[in-house]
């Protein structure tokens, strides 16, 4: 059994027992999901398990879309409600016009110090422990990129984002600087993942319901193939005979894809392997096999 489950983590919850959830419910050890989201976050989670957790890798480059509730005047050690007040100040001055202008600055390509409370390592620890520990590490600033950011409402103190970002995008470290850049502190109070690759929140399934589709034994339409996360990528058709050279990791000449990997499918539609193309050979070598 493999594949990919699309669901909607609640908030409240952590990514690590969504994971233990699916371990549970599919019987199979090996289960993991793409793109860790914070227990105050809720939304997008998609899972893999079995021989799709091969593609995960490809999945991590993907673009993400958020929805973020930020709270202007207040600044945390967490960037978010959960942490200690660390400022307080009145942002009853701060209007419309100033946030718009403010959110230009974070448009395009940007770099981010990632906060402290963060999954990132620093000397094999998490960085979130050493916080909790009451130690702040230096932390070196990382590019990002925003590719779509817009204010979605409007109600002082209270402000909704949306934003379309990359990988290793921090929302409550962009919420954060929004904050220092108008001067009042800001911190996020809620935060959605609408959308992950291919993954959209429109059809991404709750825990209850997936736990429901499992007692009643029909989860199986739920369940997304591990192709899915290359959907979007060139693919060919191989013959039996360029099966078999994938198959044994021989590379093999092919005539059409235009990028520099490919999807290779055998005659019967399943997924054979992701192909790379050798720019010094002009052949295709197999990156990823699936049996």
């Amino acid at each position: 059994m493999d594949g990919i489950l699309n669901i909607n983590k609640p908030a409240g919850m952590t990514s690590f027992k969504v994971v233990s959830l699916v371990r549970h419910l599919t019987g199979i050890k090996k289960v993991g999901h793409a793109g860790t989201l914070d227990p105050l976050a809720s939304g997008v989670l998609p899972v893999c398990f079995g021989r799709a957790t091969r593609v995960i890798e490809y999945l991590m480059n993907a673009k993400k879309t958020y929805m973020a509730v930020i709270k202007l005047g207040i600044a945390t050690d967490t960037y978010d409600t959960e942490g200690a007040v660390i400022k307080q100040s009145d942002a009853s001055h701060i209007t419309e016009m100033d946030v718009e202008s403010a959110l230009t600055f974070f448009r395009g390509a940007i770099e981010q110090e990632p906060p402290m409370y963060s999954a990132l390592k620093h000397n094999g620890q998490c960085l979130y422990k050493l916080a909790r520990a009451g130690i702040t590490v230096e932390r070196g600033k990382r590019q990002a990129h925003i590719y779509r950011l817009k204010l979605s409402d409007y109600n002082p103190p209270v402000i909704t984002i949306e934003m379309e970002c990359s990988k290793g995008t921090y929302v409550r470290s962009l919420a954060n600087d929004l904050g220092e850049k108008l001067g009042c502190g800001a911190c996020v109070t809620e935060l959605e993942r609408l959308r992950y690759g291919p993954f959209d929140i429109e059809e991404a399934v709750s825990v209850s319901e997936l736990q429901e589709a499992f007692s009643g034994d029909y989860w199986q339409p739920l369940v997304y193939p591990p192709g899915y996360i290359m959907k979007d990528w060139e693919s060919v058709t191989v013959s039996d005979e360029q099966a078999s050279f994938i198959k044994n990791g021989v590379p093999i000449v092919l005539e059409g894809p235009t990028d520099d990997k490919c999807c290779a499918y055998d005659n019967k539609g399943n997924l054979l392997a992701v192909l790379n193309l050798d720019t010094v050979t002009g052949k295709w070598k197999p990156h990823k096999v699936f049996n």
